[in-house]
């Protein structure tokens, strides 16, 4: 999602944040986010502004399994983008975000992601 309106490229922050992930880059990663920033995370809680950000992605960040952050799919949708991709632990997460006007993650809500019967 170019949004040349607002003047960033929404997909590739998140392409960003994947990036810093795999490279285990808590510093860079959590520069993406707003100082006001929430996360509500997939295992219950939320978590708000950059502190507290790192709080919550050091632990995820320390010891990754193998495949963790490999991309299943990656979407624009309204208001922002939506990201299937391979958690910290391996497991499928789709992970919504949401931007400010100068492009930093503003929100992010995820859940795991269930197959089909």
């Amino acid at each position: 999602m170019s949004n040349a309106r607002d003047g960033f490229d929404a997909v590739g922050v998140v392409v960003d944040w994947l990036d810093a992930c795999r490279a285990r880059q808590l510093d860079v990663l959590v520069e993406l986010y707003d100082d006001a920033a929430t996360i509500e995370c997939c295992e219950g809680g939320n978590f708000r502004g950059r502190v507290e950000i790192a709080r919550y992605w050091w632990p995820k960040l320390a010891k990754p399994t193998f495949r963790a952050f490999e991309i299943d799919a990656l979407l624009t949708e309204a208001g922002g983008v939506c990201l299937d991709y391979r958690g910290y632990d391996g497991k499928p997460v789709r992970t919504h975000f949401r931007f400010n006007e100068t492009g930093r993650i503003q929100h992010t809500e995820c859940a795991p992601v269930r197959k089909a019967a």
